[in-house]
């Protein structure tokens, strides 16, 4: 079996590839795409960092191919959705950068509270400026941290060591998991109304992209400072740059832009704002870890045994693969669209399996599932195998139901989520012949979907003119109605229209939707 190396990684992973006498390793460093593919048919493996894009050609040349290793979180160079169609495991490495970033974070904090990059650039030009670098002192101050996973929680952990007061925004959060931790979770709007310091710890996605932008920024204390050590894109930058012209923010500490590599910005002009290329990863210890976590995961799918850090593929047998793959994408819609209604952190989440399907092993239909609801937030961290554990580390309870009686379809997956003992929201899907997709239901309200595309999912009162109010507003965007449903509970009561559309329905789309008067809510999801 052949392994084809294409960026560089640590020395100390290509020895775990050595124990396997079995296993032949090439190194080719900065091939083209056009190199790529001419050689790519004889190897089983390829692993990259994230230089080297694996795209879809080179996947329909990878004749012999089993698995792509990502030694590092992000797969954006890595076409997943070509090497799941091809049957191509995409495994990464969400573990090996964790401390690495957690202290590049601290770092940044440290060097933002006493202006060291400033000071130093000072002296260094032969000023002694002590009154112009003040600085202020992280205990006592509160420290609002947005995303708390794996990095989130080691930040954490750190700060509450400088003395700082820890508030936590992440919708799987409960408070019991907070408590535990020593942290206070609560909204966004109120981490960013009463922190000192923010930090942002989240993956890229359609659902963070800009989430701090002008309007969260309006919201934040006069004088704070912003730390984005994550990725590049959840901070608006252009909307960070007013911020810290205004003086409404004191300083920022940027490891990540929207565009990499980034040279040049309006930001850099700012001697308020540090700066440093993406290095949030770059510890020879980090380096290490991601080399030698993928070179295992590699290694162990090439000997046929189980994957733990698979972010396309779950694990089926291959008796059940015909009946239950459609289910696996249901799931995994299901699970999306049911985090959309999430009011706060959830508790529990109770999932029906009723018809043919309940005879079968469904485990993977539930790790399935809640992938897609914990993904959109915390994205490459959570994937088929460690979903289960994921939630767990939450305080989510997973109830699983089996049931071969269901009335109207063969088969039907019913999911509920439970918030803190107030709220509750419940979905249901099942697939028609020629494994057609649908959504049967979302709490009252019965419906026909077919999950797929854009759509718009709007709870408002029934009265006149709401579907004519929202189409202007589409309409003043450019975006094109492609379908809509409407079902409603009783006349003049509350009601429930989902919209396809032709485009992305951005931030500032869906904000003009929900100030129309007796819209209840209004969220965009993308299948």
């Amino acid at each position: 079996m052949k392994v084809l190396v294409c960026d560089k990684i640590s020395e100390k992973g290509l020895e775990v590839f050595k124990q396997y006498p079995e296993i032949e390793v090439d190194v080719k460093l900065k091939l083209s795409e056009e190199e790529i593919c001419a050689i790519v048919a004889q190897y089983q493996a390829i692993v990259v960092r994230s230089d080297t894009k694996i795209t879809a050609k080179i996947l329909e040349k990878a004749e012999q191919l089993k698995v792509v290793g990502r030694a590092g979180v992000g797969i954006d160079n890595i076409d997943v959705s070509t090497a799941t169609q091809k049957g191509v495991v995409v495994v990464n490495t969400p573990d090996g950068n964790t401390i690495a970033a957690a202290e590049h974070t601290m770092a940044m904090m440290m060097a933002l509270a006493r202006h060291i990059p400033q000071a130093d650039s000072s002296l260094r030009q032969g000023q002694w400026n002590r009154a112009q670098f003040v600085g202020v002192e992280l205990r006592n101050k509160k420290l609002g941290i947005i995303g708390y996973g794996k990095i989130g929680s080691e930040v954490g952990k750190r700060s509450k060591a400088f003395g700082m007061n820890i508030l936590v925004y992440d919708p799987f959060v409960t408070q019991e998991v907070a408590k535990k931790a020593g942290v206070k979770s609560v909204s966004l709007d109120i981490l960013l109304k009463e922190s000192d310091f923010i930090t942002v710890h989240m993956p890229l996605t359609s659902e963070t992209k800009h989430m701090i932008c002008a309007e969260q920024f309006a919201k934040m204390k006069d004088g704070v400072r912003v730390l984005n050590v994550a990725r590049g894109g959840i901070i608006d930058e252009a909307a960070l740059y007013d911020a810290v012209v205004s003086k409404k923010v004191a300083g920022a500490a940027l490891d990540v832009y929207e565009n990499e590599p980034q040279t040049q910005s309006p930001l850099f002009t700012l001697s308020e704002v540090i700066v440093t290329p993406h290095l949030g990863a770059s510890t020879k210890e980090a380096q290490v870890n991601v080399a030698v976590d993928v070179a295992q995961e590699i290694a162990s799918i090439l000997q046929g045994e189980p994957v733990l850090n698979a972010v396309n593929i779950p694990f089926v047998k291959s008796e059940h693969a015909a009946l239950i793959q459609p289910y696996l994408e249901l799931t995994e819609k299901l699970g999306k669209l049911a985090g959309v209604f999430a009011e706060g952190p959830i508790d529990a989440i109770e999932i029906k399996y009723l018809g043919e399907i309940a005879e079968l092993e469904f485990g993977t239909l539930t790790n399935t599932l809640l992938k897609g609801l914990l993904r959109p937030f915390l994205h490459d961290a959570v994937n088929y195998v460690n979903a289960p554990l994921v939630a767990k580390s939450k305080g989510i309870k997973v109830n699983e139901i089996k049931s071969s009686q269901t009335e109207d379809y063969t088969n039907q997956i019913c999911v509920t989520i439970k918030g803190n003992g107030h709220w509750e929201h419940s979905i249901a899907g099942t697939v028609f012949k020629k494994n057609e997709l649908r959504i049967l239901s979302i709490d009252k309200y019965s419906l026909d979907i077919q999950p797929t595309g854009h759509n718009i999912i709007i709870t408002h009162n029934d009265r006149p003119k709401m579907v004519g109010q929202i189409g202007m507003i589409l309409g003043d965007y450019g975006i094109n109605i492609a379908g809509m449903q409407l079902d409603r509970a009783e006349v003049g009561g509350g009601a429930m229209m989902i919209l396809t559309v032709d485009q992305e329905a951005g931030n500032e789309v869906m904000a003009k939707i929900r100030e129309i008067t007796g819209i209840k809510t209004a969220n965009y999801v993308a299948f």
